[in-house]
């Protein structure tokens, strides 16, 4: 389960300041679907950087299960972050040196799984993904969507329980998008929580709970 207890967090921009969040307290269960929608500029991405150990609130506590996130030191916050949380992004950050093989492979490593395991658990993911014939091709080498699933197939690496999505269909075909959609329910359905940053109604549409995020606010969707 992950919980906001009282999160806030604001910026300073040209004098002012801007809620970003304001206190906010927000309950998410495992296994829940969940798009976070608004205008530019709410603070979606905000949103996403508190709950997965990245940004510090200004006051509250962000749960990830048991555990205070940003109670604990960031060594600790960190292998956190390497072994329950994946992350999504819409430009794929993937390393474009490395084949798609060793781009999944990167998130292991880190965490020092051996290297056998490694390969095994990257090839397996690339394959479950429809990538097993572009295991030795780069970044360079692969269409959008394939990129999409590579870093897809990174994300899930490490088994996250929670995973955040920031427009993770925003640069993709309708084909692509559809099959990225409903690779997302598919985690949902394997337990883990998802939280999707969307602009397209239709992706938010496919989620079990939609959140709208305005003006530092919170609010279920109607």
């Amino acid at each position: 389960m992950v919980r906001l207890e009282k999160v806030r967090k604001s910026y300073t921009e040209k004098g002012r300041t801007v809620e970003a969040l304001r206190p906010t307290t927000l309950t998410l269960e495992p296994g829940a679907f969940v798009a976070v929608v608004g205008p530019s500029g709410s603070g979606k991405t905000t949103l996403l950087s508190i709950l997965g150990g990245m940004l510090a609130p200004e006051s509250g506590r962000v749960w990830l299960e048991n555990q205070s996130l940003y109670d604990l030191p960031l060594r600790q916050r960190t292998q956190i972050r390497r072994q329950r949380i994946g992350f999504v992004f819409q430009s794929f950050n993937l390393i474009p040196y490395l084949t798609a093989l060793e781009n999944v492979q990167t998130p292991l490593y880190l965490a020092g799984v051996a290297p056998a395991e490694q390969q095994r658990r990257a090839e397996t993911l690339l394959r479950r993904l429809g990538l097993g014939d572009r295991l030795r091709h780069r970044p360079a080498q692969l269409s959008v969507g394939q990129q999409q699933r590579v870093s897809l197939a990174r994300t899930l690496a490490n088994d996250p329980a929670l995973i955040l999505a920031d427009e993770p269909t925003g640069n993709l075909d309708p084909d692509t998008r559809e099959h990225v959609l409903h690779l997302l329910e598919s985690f949902r359905r394997e337990g883990r929580t998802v939280v999707m940053v969307t602009h397209d109604p239709a992706a938010a549409a496919r989620a079990d709970r939609v959140l709208r995020l305005a003006d530092g606010d919170i609010r279920e969707a109607a």
